[in-house]
């Protein structure tokens, strides 16, 4: 017997739903008094807080990168990691960059390097964006110095940005990486780094996926959260807030503030 389905589960089934019945001319409407009044009913009696991956620190990526081997595998899943963190990027954002813009037809947006940092132009969920990635304070461990490496040694410079590796990791393919790659990536390093080793194999894996990266820059970074927002693609800063693993809450103080 099937576990029964989350109330997130329901919801999404029901939006592939009413996108499939518009693909093919019919119209699902989410609105009708049917549908809307047993979902309402539905998430009355069994909908929880949704639950959350663990945040990836700054530390956490210091020491798993520091895993990683001195060959071409390292180098891109160095980048990745790295890239992906400090970008606060998705991981079919991440597998989705090609090296300039239009270099292949299932581009999800390029990269341009200056002086000073990346630039990444995206299309995201919520529509085209760019994302500023600085240059970090050492090239060890700086995102845009682990690009730079990555394209060099891999001798990239068209097509996808992040591409298969042989298996003796001297010479990259022309394919472009599955995002399972990225989530791959992040629980390998995670159990070699010895990450949350008070807990079971299991528990650690279930706990990081690939939003960790995301929630971890929000988490870490010490400045104004529009700043985050505006890294993460977010429309709403309380979107960006459900990421912030370690908020300072209560920092503003409504009660006091109003006379109590």
């Amino acid at each position: 017997m099937a576990p029964p389905l989350t109330v997130s589960t329901i919801d999404r089934r029901l939006s592939g739903l009413a996108w499939n019945y518009a693909q093919k001319g019919f119209t699902l409407d989410r609105k009708n008094r049917h549908i809307a009044t047993v979902l309402a009913g539905i998430k009355r009696k069994h909908a929880r807080p949704p639950a959350q991956k663990e945040a990836i620190m700054a530390e956490d990526i210091l020491a798993m990168f520091a895993t990683l081997p001195y060959d071409l595998h390292g180098l891109r899943d160095r980048a990745i990691l790295l890239l992906g963190y400090a970008g606060g990027l998705r991981r079919s954002e991440i597998v989705s960059l090609d090296v300039h813009k239009d270099d292949t037809p299932d581009s999800g947006g390029w990269i341009e390097i200056f002086d000073r940092g990346a630039l990444l132009t995206l299309n995201a969920k919520t529509g085209w964006r760019e994302v500023e990635i600085g240059r970090g304070s050492k090239e060890k461990t700086c995102p845009v110095h682990a690009l730079e490496q990555w394209l060099h040694f891999a001798k990239i410079d068209f097509g996808p940005v992040f591409v298969g590796v042989s298996r003796d990791g001297k010479r990259a393919s022309e394919k472009r990486l599955n995002d399972k790659h990225v989530a791959r990536l992040i629980k390998r390093t995670v159990l070699e780094a010895g990450i949350r080793s008070e807990l079971s194999e299991k528990d650690r894996l279930a706990l990081f996926f690939g939003h960790s990266l995301r929630a971890g820059l929000a988490s870490s970074a010490e400045v104004n959260e529009r700043y985050v927002q505006n890294q993460l693609g977010h429309t709403t800063v309380e979107m960006t807030r459900r990421y912030q693993r370690r908020r300072d809450r209560f920092r503003v103080n409504l009660t006091k503030a109003a006379g109590l």
